[in-house]
């Protein structure tokens, strides 16, 4: 009888390692390390759409727009990720760990999938909820002119739900219209 093979958990150093030396990007939760996917044409658009937004916006103040290369790391729980597009405010503070990793936005933006929407709305806007730093978590629909906003409150988060005009961040003191998110349509739509 052959032995059961024991599964190996990754310390978050052992993460930040392997990352630096591969060519795709994981995520990292519990000793554990999943492959992320790539993303669309629609998702790419998305992604860069609401980034562009946000620096035409923000400008040259005290916020910056990064793209999907940061990394991450909600401290409470561990989850290292990759948000499609995070905002900091202030200097950049980063994780212990690893200097290439922040624990401080002030909004994260999820592009939304097929393959990813049940995670994007649940488990991860749960690890994102707990860095005290988050000011809103931005999910973006792939099927249609569709954001959700989950904004801290004192003391719940809430939702707004925003199909046309603008959805309004107020972490951040601008608004972004839904035309800008949505430029160019979406490619893969009917």
């Amino acid at each position: 009888m052959e032995p059961a093979r024991r599964h190996h958990r990754y310390s978050f150093a052992e993460y930040v390692q392997l990352e630096q030396d591969s060519n795709v990007r994981h995520e990292f939760l519990d000793g554990d390390i999943y492959a992320m996917a790539g993303g669309t044409p629609d998702h790419a658009r998305l992604a860069m759409n609401v980034g562009g937004a946000l620096l035409a916006r923000l400008g040259d103040g005290p916020c910056q727009v990064f793209s999907s290369d940061l990394r991450v790391r909600a401290l409470a729980t561990g989850l290292a990720t990759y948000a499609d597009v995070t905002v900091v405010c202030g200097p950049l503070e980063r994780d212990p760990a690893s200097r290439a990793t922040v624990v401080n936005p002030r909004l994260v933006v999820e592009v939304l999938s097929d393959g990813t929407e049940d995670y994007d709305r649940g488990e991860k806007l749960e690890h994102y909820r707990t860095i005290p730093s988050l000011q809103g978590v931005l999910l973006v629909s792939h099927r249609e002119p569709r954001v959700w906003l989950w904004t801290r409150g004192d003391p719940a988060w809430t939702c707004t739900e925003v199909t046309s005009g603008e959805v309004e961040l107020p972490s951040l003191g601008v608004r972004v219209p839904v035309a800008d998110i949505y430029r160019g349509g979406l490619l893969d739509a009917g």
